[in-house]
């Protein structure tokens, strides 16, 4: 049973997770490149938080920054290495998604990196219905980045 807990920064579970994750990303990033918040910025008043269970083990997290009343980022999306591989990144997109509807969020916008490293976060988005978009919020072109929105049905 899949279980969606809100900001439990301080679970050690999820503490490591997000540690590996920054560390991961800002390796896989030239500098002035990385857009990854540890978790002080995931903990800005703009931004919500969610770890997602399969009974006790972790699966993975992410996060939603509210860009204005109607637009939201994915910020920090990760699956635990122990759900890597099969199709868990799905389920972890998609309850990020339900928070974002249940929020009222209108668009949802994600940046990631154009490298090979991030090849399978960006096979999930498309799959997910994200589509090229340019530069939002703060972000400006970048060849390492890429861009991607997705319109959500929730009037």
């Amino acid at each position: 049973m899949l279980k969606s807990i809100e900001g439990n920064f301080d679970h050690p579970k999820v503490n490591q997770l997000l540690e590996k994750h920054f560390i991961e990303l800002r390796a896989a990033s030239p500098e002035g490149s990385t857009h990854v918040l540890d978790i002080p910025g995931l903990k800005d008043p703009s931004i919500k938080f969610w770890s997602l269970w399969e009974d006790n083990h972790l699966m993975g997290c992410g996060a939603l920054k509210f860009l204005d009343k109607d637009h939201g980022e994915f910020k920090s999306i990760r699956v635990h290495d122990d759900f890597r591989g099969k199709g868990n990144g799905i389920k972890v997109i998609n309850d990020l998604i339900s928070k974002a509807i249940n929020l009222k969020i209108k668009r949802l916008s994600i940046e990631t990196g154009a490298g090979k490293f991030f090849a399978p976060a960006r096979k999930l988005f498309n799959y997910s219905g994200f589509k090229p978009c340019p530069p939002f919020a703060h972000y400006k072109e970048d060849i390492n980045s890429l861009y991607f929105t997705k319109h959500l049905n929730n009037s």
